[in-house]
């Protein structure tokens, strides 16, 4: 298997169309992988990446206002550009996200560049994979359990937790309505447009999204994470990862691969 570096180093050379998308749920495929394994004393985390998340003093109740609070903070974008699956998915659109936390949320803001865009779904908790779509995975607990927080390019979310893959429970709409979103392209849905196209969202996903802990404060904390970007019906499907993966086939779900997020 290719080594993790060389698996980046061929996604900035790698330019050819790639064949259909194998998945059936956003990171997860339809071809069996070993089973997840704990991000403890894992050997993969070695080489991981690590990004300290500042913390800004405000309180934000519209996540339109959330670029303009990072440039002034001067949070810069990291880059999601890991192609980790180059023989079969070599497309690799322009796609960025900065972070930062406030008291009582996580700020984000994903900026992103690609050949054609679509936003099918508009009600929470869909198949927002299968549009334009960026995800942010984290571990926020001690135990294990992992959230997908799921966004299409209208700000559409879908949130699930659990300790793998095939376990997840999603959260009630009632907590999903918490995630306050901003689009540049809008909140309506649309099929897909062909034609280089750029975008941004913004979230603020308050602590109590967080639906299965009891979390108040991130200040000091470390918080195992990785960043997506993907498409699994659009015209070039693609699945890019901040943090790189090194496995057979697409699979987000895969904590032993996430990075390390350190809040102030």
């Amino acid at each position: 298997m290719m080594k993790q570096a060389f698996l980046c180093l061929a996604s900035l050379l790698l330019m050819l169309g790639p064949t259909s998308a194998q998945r059936t749920e956003a990171g997860r495929t339809t071809v069996p992988t070993r089973m997840e394994q704990g991000t403890e004393n894992n050997p993969h985390n070695m080489n991981s990446k690590k990004m300290k998340v500042q913390k800004i003093n405000a309180s934000v109740v519209d996540a339109a206002a959330v670029p303009a609070l990072l440039n002034q903070a001067g949070i810069g974008f990291e880059q999601i550009a890991c192609v980790n699956w180059p023989a079969e998915y070599p497309y690799k659109p322009q796609a960025a996200f900065r972070i930062a936390h406030t008291q009582d949320a996580i700020l984000l803001n994903y900026r992103v560049k690609e050949g054609s865009i679509r936003a099918k779904y508009g009600k929470d908790n869909g198949s927002v994979w299968t549009d334009s779509c960026v995800e942010f995975f984290s571990i926020p607990g001690a135990d294990g359990i992992y959230y997908n927080l799921e966004c299409n390019c209208i700000g559409t979310v879908l949130l699930a937790a659990g300790p793998a893959r095939n376990q997840r429970e999603q959260a009630p709409l009632t907590t999903t309505a918490q995630i306050l979103r901003w689009s540049s392209l809008g909140r309506t849905p649309f099929e897909e447009r062909i034609g280089e196209t750029e975008w941004e969202v913004a979230l603020v996903i308050p602590y109590t999204a967080f639906f299965k802990h009891h979390i108040t404060s991130l200040d000091g904390q470390e918080v195992k994470a990785n960043f997506y970007k993907c498409g699994d019906e659009l015209q070039t499907p693609h699945f890019l990862s901040w943090n790189p993966i090194d496995v057979p086939q697409p699979d987000f779900h895969r904590p032993e691969f996430f990075g390390t997020l350190e809040f102030e």
